[in-house]
């Protein structure tokens, strides 16, 4: 809608209507950079270490613990292997446990939407 004096109340680009010239307009057009190949190895890191270690981590708290007798030459009583046993699950856990919540609740509009659509 014009006014009467046929001039525009709002310009097209919102910052200085300068159009294509303009730092902040081709900042918008151009698509958002790819990460690099060290920000997706740290993410490939993040994801497989917790998973590793639970993987790897003995069932047995003696096991645990001559496993960080031999790796460290630290000796740990039969107590002291099984609560490091548990923390490390509990840890493992909840790291990735909180991978998978930042992963997916960006997108948990487009899943509600998807899933009410039906």
């Amino acid at each position: 809608m014009l006014p009467r004096g046929g001039r525009r109340l709002m310009t097209p680009h919102g910052c200085c209507g300068a159009g294509s010239h303009c730092s902040a307009a081709n900042r918008s057009a151009s698509p958002p950079p790819q990460p690099g190949i060290i920000r997706r190895g740290i993410r490939f890191i993040r994801w497989i270490t917790p998973g590793a270690i639970l993987v790897l981590l003995p069932k047995c708290p003696m096991c645990l613990a001559a496993w960080v007798a031999l790796g460290t030459g630290i000796g740990l009583s039969l107590p002291a292997a099984r609560f490091l046993r548990i923390l490390l699950i509990v840890l493992c856990t909840a790291s990735l446990a909180y991978l998978l919540l930042k992963r997916v609740w960006p997108l948990r509009k487009k899943i509600a939407a998807f899933f009410t659509a039906r």
